[in-house]
């Protein structure tokens, strides 16, 4: 083969045909599969299209058949004429290898696919005046061969082998319930409802502004990395690398982000707090959390960053993005109706994502300002398509956000009163969760209700009935 000419072996390309010719099992097996650029030789090209013309239709393919379907479609001399399509026929004594030569053929077409997308990149670089864009158009590039390389096939399910992966986990996790346990979150009756955090899942987190929704998600991921050693990704497009370190330390030590922001005589970091610190910080450092806080950035780059971490630590366990409305699509319209189409756009990206990493994304997604009633899925800002493309959607509601200095004061709303709505729930059934918000730590806990049953809505304001039973008249619902 000449220095400059693409990769291709002719040989191996006639034999496949023949095989083809030769085989009807092996057009079922392989028509479906091959593309015409998978092919070097022009005539080749031709000969495979018609064939996929004819096999789609249902019949055979064979030398009359194909060689009418070639001349009805004008291509027969394109294709060498009768006479090249009854020699690959000829040719091909045995069609029991036929697996070696398809894969010489994918090999060579997928280095001629290799070698053209080299060229653009190279092309896109002189010409791009953003690295930005030159690197998500290479890695693009690249990827979308290694995908187009992969296919599935439509199974059917006779050797039950399926079947039985489904039974085996059914009774493995009869065994040990704890065996099917996704990502921990670290809130032991949230895992018990959902089994973990599931892969392949997308987690919808949504809150009022200032409900405490990063923080909600941060206390996962605290959890996830520096108490089971899992790999995470965040991407923070609202605060900075250095805040999320800062509520990450805090929570993780113990101490009071007020000691640390705003220290005064009565209260500040004192030697057993720093020793914490020191503490936390080491903990921190070794784990396995990366943080992206680029802004304006796009569900594409999300998706490149986290396939180049899963590549190069081996495994990702959880991502977290911190919010979707902050994300960045490909229009550059300002429109409702683009702005709107736009997410809908991003949230289908999550969700590929998800299933393509096979891991947990946790998405935030900020919820429309108005007060006065509890959060429903119609309030997810911007579009429905985030509730459509979820498995799960989580609220949280926090009554002490709208509660009067009187309710706070007189204990009718207690400080910290949080609910965590499941509104959706793919795989389970929606249940709430009542949580308690330590503003100083940004950190929620669950509330022990020690086995009692799932609490009424609007914990804080009202109690529960079995609470009214067992009340020796106090009007305070026990949080800790």
């Amino acid at each position: 083969m000449a220095v400059n000419q693409m990769p291709h072996n002719l040989d191996a390309e006639k034999a496949l045909l023949g095989c083809i010719l030769l085989d009807e099992n092996v057009q079922s097996d392989v028509l479906d599969d091959l593309k015409p650029d998978d092919f070097y030789q022009e005539s080749h090209r031709e000969i495979l299209s018609g064939m996929k013309a004819v096999h789609a239709m249902g019949k055979a393919v064979d030398i009359v058949t194909l060689t009418d379907r070639l001349s009805n479609d004008g291509k027969l001399n394109r294709a060498g004429g009768v006479q090249t399509v009854t020699e690959l026929a000829e040719n091909a004594l045995s069609a029991v290898n036929y697996k070696q030569y398809l894969e010489i053929v994918k090999r060579d077409s997928m280095n001629r696919k290799l070698i053209r997308a080299s060229k653009e990149i190279m092309e896109n670089c002189m010409a791009s005046p953003e690295e930005r864009d030159a690197l998500n158009f290479a890695e693009n590039k690249v990827y979308s061969i290694s995908q187009n390389g992969e296919s599935t096939a439509l199974k059917g399910l006779e050797d039950g082998a399926d079947m039985k992966a489904v039974l085996d986990r059914i009774e493995l996790i009869q065994t040990d319930p704890n065996a099917a346990r996704g990502v921990e979150t670290g809130f032991p009756r949230l895992d018990r409802k959902m089994n973990g955090l599931q892969k392949s899942d997308l987690i919808i987190i949504a809150a009022r502004p200032g409900a405490g929704k990063t923080s909600f998600a941060m206390n996962i991921v605290e959890n996830a990395c520096l108490q089971r050693g899992k790999v995470a990704a965040v991407f923070s497009l609202e605060m900075s690398r250095r805040q999320l370190l800062q509520r990450l330390l805090c929570s993780y030590s113990g101490v009071s982000m007020k000691k640390v922001n705003t220290p005064s005589e009565e209260e500040h970091v004192t030697p057993a707090d720093y020793k914490k610190i020191w503490a936390a910080t080491d903990k921190i450092n070794k784990s396995k959390l990366f943080i992206d806080d680029k802004t304006n950035i796009t569900a594409g780059e999300i998706l490149s960053k986290c396939r180049r971490l899963k590549s190069s630590e081996g495994r990702l366990d959880l991502v977290m993005i911190d919010y979707i409305q902050l994300m960045q699509g490909d229009s550059g319209k300002n429109s409702q109706e683009t702005r709107q189409k736009e997410i809908a756009d991003i949230t289908r990206g999550l969700k590929i994502m998800a299933k393509e990493l096979d891991v947990p994304v946790i998405a935030l997604s900020q919820l429309r300002r108005f007060q006065g009633k509890e959060a429903q899925l119609s309030d997810l800002r911007e579009s429905g398509a985030i509730e459509q493309d979820a498995d799960i959607v989580m609220f949280i509601n926090r009554f002490d956000q709208n509660a009067s200095r009187e309710e706070l004061q007189s204990g009718k709303v207690i400080e910290g009163a949080s609910e965590l709505n499941i509104a959706k729930f793919r795989n389970g059934e929606p249940c709430r969760i009542q949580l308690r918000f330590i503003g100083s730590k940004t950190k929620f806990v669950e509330v022990d209700m020690q086995g009692r049953p799932e609490e009424e809505p609007q914990y804080g304001r009202k109690k529960p009935e079995w609470a009214e039973e067992e009340s020796d008249g106090d009007a305070d619902i026990p949080l800790e």
